[in-house]
């Protein structure tokens, strides 16, 4: 049997799902970490977030000197300056830093489940679009919960998105280690 999205033989997949479950179970296992320390978690968090940006900002920086224009040339060395010093801004204070990433995580779930509930409301005669409605005013409730208890939140909101995340991925890996071992 053969996978058509990319020509993969399903056995060697199915051979594979050892793998997966050990990957399943790290997964799970690292979520009950993050879950028994939220706080830890956060910071944890805000650290990674923190070395991604000062790592696009040295390539913006990069990025600038090869440009040849002076115009442009100050555009991606301000766009590197600015990612390098929140990089460096999330190491130094990264409780500050969670309060901010909490902040922006509210308002973009609020927007988006806005967003979503006009999409759902607009897609009224289609089958199912009670789903998308659905989806749209839990996202958005998500969004006002965080921005109600911002600041106080920040100290464990992020910490805990990872733990839940971690399960989830951790979850589906399981799940797919046994579909595929069924098989």
């Amino acid at each position: 049997m053969t996978d058509m999205s990319n020509g993969m033989p399903f056995s060697s997949l199915q051979s594979k799902w050892l793998w997966f479950a050990i990957l399943g179970a790290l997964l799970i296992a690292c979520g009950a970490i993050a879950a028994a320390n939220i706080f830890l978690a956060t910071v944890v968090s805000v650290y990674y977030v923190g070395l991604f940006m000062l790592i696009g900002g040295v390539v913006y920086l990069i990025h600038a000197f090869q440009v040849r224009d002076w115009d442009q040339l100050v555009f991606w060395a301000l766009s590197g300056v600015l990612y390098v010093l929140a990089g460096i801004f999330a190491f130094i204070n990264p409780i500050l830093a969670s309060a901010a990433l909490t902040l922006f995580l509210a308002l973009a779930l609020l927007i988006a489940g806005v967003f979503r509930v006009w999409v759902g409301l607009r897609m009224r005669s289609a089958k199912g679009w009670g789903w998308v409605l659905a989806s749209g005013v839990i996202t958005a409730l998500a969004g006002f919960v965080i921005v109600l208890g911002w600041p106080v939140n920040s100290l464990w909101i992020l910490g805990l998105f990872l733990a839940c995340d971690l399960f989830i991925q951790g979850w589906s890996m399981l799940a797919f280690a046994f579909a595929i071992r069924r098989q």
